[in-house]
């Protein structure tokens, strides 16, 4: 199974592509979406009246430069689908020295990080039954992406939202929260009765599979 580690931005990337409903049955958009594993961030998106291989590779070649990917530096992780193995899409990867991870087959536990931004995002109160258009779908990924990476504050970043911890914000952000617990503490004491508050801890790894103990080193 895999198993990769992030300790900080842009060193696991995890990504896949969702059907959006179109405006009649049997009509899909299809949201091609690239998730940092360790911000949450999504680095790129695309939506497509099909999925094909050559706009995966091409969303991965934007996002990795736009990202200013070095060789060496990342690892794409990704389940088994057609665009996700294909020969353009591992051409790519190998000429930007980008490594390259899948999920086992019939494995969605695999990549956890891509299935949870899909519900975030299906499950937002304004998300349609149907998109009318391609451009409605589209306008609706774009407030929602802004919104995600911009203003959502993740419960697994320490309430941080993605951009915050993405572009290294995190440590000010954290130093301000207790500046303020600090002085709500010292103005009412007797309400804070664990004694002085502390804001919420940003993960310093996060794993697709951590490994498991083996007999003996438990």
């Amino acid at each position: 199974k895999p198993e990769l580690l992030a300790t900080g931005p842009n060193e696991v990337w995890s990504w896949d592509i969702t059907k959006l409903r179109g405006p009649v049955p049997h009509v899909y958009y299809y949201l091609y979406t690239i998730l940092d594993i360790f911000s949450r961030y999504v680095v790129g998106y695309m939506i497509a009246q099909r999925e094909l291989a050559h706009l995966a590779r091409q969303l991965v070649a934007d996002s990795c430069a736009k990202q200013a990917i070095a060789p060496d530096q990342l690892i794409l992780h990704a389940d088994r689908g057609s665009s996700m193995t294909s020969k353009t899409l591992a051409l790519l990867l190998a000429d930007l020295g980008v490594g390259k991870s899948h999920s086992r087959p019939y494995t969605s536990d695999d990549n956890p990080f891509s299935e949870a931004q899909f519900k975030t995002m299906k499950y937002r109160p304004d998300y349609p039954a149907r998109f009318g258009s391609l451009a409605d779908a589209r306008s609706w990924a774009r407030t929602f992406f802004e919104w995600y990476n911009h203003q959502h504050r993740h419960t697994s970043l320490g309430l941080m939202t993605p951009a915050t911890v993405h572009y290294g914000l995190a440590a000010e952000l954290t130093l301000q929260r207790q500046v303020v617990l600090q002085a709500a503490y010292e103005k009412h004491p007797e309400r804070f009765v664990k004694g002085l508050p502390t804001p919420p801890v940003l993960p310093t790894a996060v794993w697709i599979n951590p490994p498991t103990a083996k007999k003996g080193e438990q």
